[in-house]
């Protein structure tokens, strides 16, 4: 799978469980903007079978580049970002990986029975193409006790290897160049927004300002029937230059941490 066809499978696979994003591009699109994917978010387990290395693997052998590094104690998370060195147009990947080591026995027992649905030694492509290799492996019980520790391991559990979100660039659209204008437009439109910390995450002193939808829900099969989950959302960011001139191109950890929150499921 080259990167062409990661990007056009993780969008279909994205748009299909968040109809949202898709209007929302349709609604930027109709007041005449073009627009361009700043990053993708991609989740993972620290398990041997599927682990953050697998994820660089693929990524540098398509020419990306391993950046910064980001923890987020409270999430139990590590994170790296990855830049394309010949072309900076294309999108950053954003890939975290839960700390399973941090839970109890029990919790890891659990996820290990589901990883072994993994086939042994799968590439990442192998493990992207299966998408959720346990799908209907889990019953809504083990979902919310999963939950009840972690949100981002019930998420996995549920949505299996896909993109977690796309985010578009502001600094590509002309009508709607700040996170203010874009959040007004949101909300006239009914989305619901990720109000963590603030609609707005980031300042211009940290060179990036981001805001995000609220995740879709989908109703997906357990093992023990149909029941409703988090699954995706949109993204937002407007990045600064720093003082070489050049556009801030990482991340700021508590504002991503926020941002993680975009899939918590609320009543």
């Amino acid at each position: 799978m080259n990167l062409e066809k990661f990007f056009e499978k993780s969008w279909i696979d994205y748009i299909k469980v968040t109809p949202s994003a898709k209007k929302i591009l349709d609604l930027l699109e109709s007041e005449g903007e073009i627009i361009k994917n700043d990053h993708i978010a991609l989740r993972t387990f620290s398990h041997p079978k599927v682990h953050l290395e697998l994820f660089s693997e693929y990524f540098i052998s398509q020419g990306y580049l391993k950046k910064d590094k980001y923890l987020f104690p409270d999430k139990k998370l590590t994170a790296f970002h990855f830049e394309h060195q010949a072309n900076p147009e294309l999108p950053k990947i954003f890939v975290s990986e839960l700390d399973l080591s941090s839970f109890n026995e029990n919790y890891q027992t659990l996820i290990d029975r589901l990883i072994e649905k993994v086939p042994e030694k799968a590439t990442f492509v192998e493990l992207y193409e299966l998408g959720n290799p346990w799908a209907g492996d889990l019953t809504y019980k083990e979902y919310e006790f999963l939950k009840n520790e972690s949100e981002y391991a019930a998420w996995l559990a549920g949505m299996g290897f896909r993109a977690n979100h796309f985010t578009v660039s502001l600094n590509h659209l002309k009508k709607y160049n700040s996170v203010e204008k874009v959040n007004a437009l949101l909300k006239e439109n009914g989305f619901s927004l990720n109000e963590a910390g603030g609609a707005i995450k980031g300042s211009p002193d940290t060179f990036l300002e981001q805001s995000s939808t609220m995740a879709d829900r989908l109703k997906i099969p357990f093992s023990d029937g149909l029941f409703e989950v988090s699954t995706c959302y949109y993204e937002f960011a407007l990045r600064y230059k720093l003082k070489d001139g050049k556009y801030f191109q990482g991340f700021v950890a508590q504002s991503a941490g926020k941002i993680f929150e975009s899939t918590d499921l609320k009543d």
